[in-house]
């Protein structure tokens, strides 16, 4: 069945923070349509794909993205135009081609990634299929009953909430429960205590984060973990001691053995875990961390102790960019020490690239890699990754951005991938809802 390309259009449209980024439409000869939009990121990692922006002050403080629209229309579209839409390597190809950089530069991966999921969208379209089920394309899917385990935001700070303090996301992994539905009233109860817990501390809310989680002026970066383990408690799905420690593979906090505890309020043990994401690059300084807030500079050594007394006493499940994205060395030290226990994820470390990700398959390093998009650039580049880290026996994790549009395309891709996890940010603002919502509609129709 041929699938010709028959149209390509793009258009500048606004994400979640009011800045813009690229949708496209594609047409098939068939008449068969179908439209991507991707998202942006605010805590960028330096090696990954480029976000081509205008740089013009009188626009949109030159967040423009006028430039990648264009070359979608005036350089991808008439060169792709007759390719076969089922050919998905192909036109990926044909755009990394076109562009001719090593980070995708000259035309800007928000273009590229934009005409690649909708010309998956366009081609599962035509063939009558669910977006998901197109792209798994022979990989063993995973749909949320119950394997699909949403890291959900509950507290923020760094980058997307003021960086009153350096920590970005301190998130909820659940556990254990039968359905994916129910794992997410448990969730949104955990969201709307975290708020009681932080008003009863008498802590100033400055409103809500980037990703949707709550954005209070901490006194610490160890205070967010206090309230998220009350806000836990409160809400009746787990009790926390500072003897408890982490209990979970190395590689995976979503596992089918989880199945052994309820849904309900059980004794049978914690159905809510902790998940960092430290994203520590952004306060790296000259080979150390400086905890600003807290008055203090760390040796990646000290990051390391910081996080093994957390781990500790905390149900810490998840810790993802602990160390700096070049700080190899400590990465090395960090999986040596924790790599057993907890699940050490790679975001500005591997940035979604094949060739850091065997880097650090290689040397030992981190045992999960965060998927994004657009770090890679194309679906076919984001498959290679998630592919390989399960042939090394990594865990991958499907992620959203902080600027996010409705487009529930990685939705999806979390089923179609077999990943197991998604970390699409909190249940708070529709962009976020849109990912949650679509998987609630597959677990009810599959």
């Amino acid at each position: 069945m041929s699938l010709a390309i028959e149209a390509i259009h793009a258009t500048e449209v606004l994400d979640s923070r009011g800045n813009p980024t690229v949708s496209a439409e594609v047409r098939l000869a068939d008449g068969a349509t179908a439209e991507a939009s991707v998202p942006s990121g605010a805590s960028t990692g330096s090696h990954e794909a480029v976000e081509l922006r205008d740089g013009d002050p009188r626009r949109y403080e030159g967040r423009g993205v006028l430039r990648a629209v264009g070359n979608v229309n005036q350089i991808l579209a008439p060169e792709l135009c007759g390719m076969d839409a089922s050919g998905q390597a192909a036109i990926d190809a044909r755009m990394i081609e076109l562009d001719g950089t090593p980070n995708k530069s000259r035309l800007g991966a928000n273009a590229i990634l934009a005409v690649s999921c909708a010309v998956a969208r366009a081609a599962a379209g035509a063939r009558r299929m669910p977006l998901w089920r197109y792209l798994a394309d022979g990989r063993r899917a995973v749909l949320p009953v119950p394997l699909i385990n949403p890291m959900v935001n509950i507290l923020s700070g760094g980058l997307h909430a003021g960086s009153h303090i350096e920590f970005q996301d301190f998130l909820i992994v659940p556990r254990g429960f039968t359905t994916y539905a129910e794992a997410l009233e448990a969730i949104v109860t955990v969201h709307r205590a975290a708020r009681r817990v932080i008003e009863g501390r008498g802590l100033l809310l400055t409103g809500v984060a980037d990703e949707g989680g709550w954005g209070p002026r901490f006194q610490s970066n160890e205070e967010a973990l206090e309230i998220l383990s009350e806000a836990i408690q409160v809400s009746g799905y787990g009790s926390f001691n500072s003897s408890h420690g982490a209990a979970t593979s190395s590689h995976s906090t979503a596992t089918s053995s989880d199945s052994a505890a309820t849904s309900s309020h059980s004794a049978a043990g914690p159905q809510m875990a902790i998940a960092i994401d430290a994203a520590s690059t952004h306060f790296w300084r000259d080979g150390a961390y400086a905890l600003a807030s807290e008055g203090r500079v760390l040796s990646s050594d000290g990051m390391i102790a910081l996080l093994e007394r957390w781990v500790a006493r905390y149900p810490v499940v998840s810790i993802e960019d602990g160390l700096a994205e070049d700080d190899w060395e400590g990465w090395r030290t960090l999986t040596g020490s924790l790599g057993n226990s907890v699940q050490l994820i790679g975001d500005d470390l591997f940035v979604t690239n094949l060739d850091r990700l065997n880097r650090g398959i290689a040397s030992g390093v981190a045992n999960s890699v965060l998927v994004k998009m657009n770090q890679a650039g194309t679906l076919t580049e984001t498959f290679a990754v998630i592919d390989r880290a399960r042939e090394a026996g990594y865990g991958a994790v499907i992620s959203a951005r902080s600027g996010e549009t409705e487009d529930a395309f990685l939705a999806d891709l979390a089923v179609a991938s077999g990943a197991g996890q998604i970390k699409v940010g909190s249940v708070r603002t529709s962009e976020r809802l849109a990912k949650y919502n679509r998987l609630l509609k597959l677990e009810a129709e599959v």
